[in-house]
């Protein structure tokens, strides 16, 4: 496992990390959701995410019992805040960022998260009270830094305008070699200002590994086949994205990898990303997926990929 600096941080988290949306606590059951975490743990990936708003809960609470008896200081801790969690229970206030980060340092079963993550930018909400608030809780030692997911660059730059206040040290946006729209204005904007980008989907929600060939039924145990977590992945799995998929697969033998350790190699070559966001639903894609840590693809090889991808139609947000 290779590691990289979080920004401005003194955390070296692992480039494959392992998250918890649509899985643990949702879509994986139980004892399998387990063995991913403790899998992933004993290959060297020491970043873990998670948000409240994941199963309104259930992916913490799953995360609590999976480390539960791991030394606290061999993992690196990072979860979110914003989305709806009941009526009213939504945003970036002061009152819901105190309410949900001791609800999920209670779900999660330790006294401190090392990353609090903004899960999105609250309109509803002037920055500076969000600022002061994840402030508060950094003095707090509730957690030892602060990011954010998928702000504007707008966003990024009044929070990096405001004194004396927490720096974000992370950012998380998705990032894939099928949506590169963070290379534009984010990952410069970040790069300059002690940010990193830890990344979600970075495989497309899965198209990237290329199970899923065009024309044909996606697979029984697949997530598009399930009706808990195939949502997000519909709009990938449109037929001009998956046939430039398969044009993407003898890159991938050419380098001597699986499609799925090729476009997380893709990711990892931007020197701003400090880890790759994976999900698992077996102990074997943990495995496969972490591999990609260690791997130096030929840069030729990633260019031809960008040439084939750039001709598939961009989809919406």
């Amino acid at each position: 496992m290779r590691y990289r600096r979080l920004g401005a941080s003194d955390l070296d988290v692992s480039v494959i990390s392992l998250g918890s949306w649509l899985t643990y606590g949702v879509g994986v059951e139980r004892d399998r959701a387990i063995a991913c975490v403790r899998r992933a743990l004993d290959l060297g990936v020491n970043l873990i995410d998670t948000a409240n708003v994941y199963g309104r809960g259930a992916a913490e609470t799953l995360l609590g019992e999976a480390l539960a008896g791991v030394p606290r200081n061999s993992y690196i801790l990072a979860t979110k805040v914003f989305g709806e969690m009941g009526p009213d229970d939504k945003g970036l206030s002061r009152k819901q960022i105190e309410k949900q980060l001791d609800a999920s340092l209670k779900r999660l079963r330790v006294d401190h998260v090392d990353l609090y993550q903004c899960h999105r930018y609250d309109p509803n909400t002037p920055l500076e009270e969000t600022m002061e608030a994840l402030t508060a809780a950094v003095k707090a030692g509730k957690t030892r830094y602060i990011g954010f997911s998928e702000w504007s660059p707008r966003n990024i730059e009044d929070a990096f305008a405001l004194k004396g206040v927490e720096r974000f040290v992370s950012s998380q946006p998705q990032y894939s070699l099928l949506w590169r729209r963070p290379e534009k204005s984010v990952i410069p904007l970040c790069a300059a200002n002690g940010v990193s980008q830890i990344v979600w989907s970075p495989l497309a929600q899965g198209v990237l590994t290329g199970k899923y060939p065009p024309g044909a039924p996606p697979p029984r145990e697949s997530r598009a086949a399930s009706d808990d977590m195939s949502g997000p992945i519909r709009g990938w799995l449109r037929p001009e994205v998956l046939q430039a998929v398969e044009r993407l697969k003898p890159l991938a033998r050419e380098a001597g990898v699986s499609l799925a350790q090729f476009a997380l190699a893709w990711v990892l070559r931007e020197p701003n990303v400090a880890s790759a966001i994976v999900g698992a639903s077996r102990p074997d894609q943990v495995d496969e997926n972490a591999a990609a840590a260690d791997l130096d693809v030929d840069p030729a090889l990633f260019a031809r990929a960008e040439g084939i991808v750039a001709e598939v139609p961009a989809r919406a947000a």
